[in-house]
């Protein structure tokens, strides 16, 4: 818990975000579940301040089929409607 405590409110939504995503990948074929998952590698570089992905991370990123990707993208961006949540508004930086 105290792991917890010392992430960031941002860094935690980020990462409930990416375990939201993993979930909902469970209800898509067994092959994007796995491609999905292969994604963790790339956790610590989506979180502000972050370094160049890993050539982990963009060997995991590469091998994920397009439509797994973006199926799984449109399933996230619904994720604050269904939470009753605002409409997230990013901005280019």
């Amino acid at each position: 818990m105290a792991g917890i405590k010392s992430l960031g409110q941002q860094q935690v939504v980020i990462l409930s975000l990416l375990a939201l995503i993993l979930a909902q990948a469970q209800a898509q074929p067994q092959g994007c579940s796995t491609q999905l998952s292969n994604l963790n590698s790339c956790a610590p570089f989506v979180l502000p301040g972050a370094t160049n992905p890993s050539p982990e991370c963009c060997g995991a990123l590469g091998a994920v089929q397009q439509d797994c990707l973006c199926s799984t993208l449109r399933i996230a961006s619904t994720l604050p409607s269904l939470c009753q949540l605002p409409t997230l508004s990013c901005g280019s930086n």
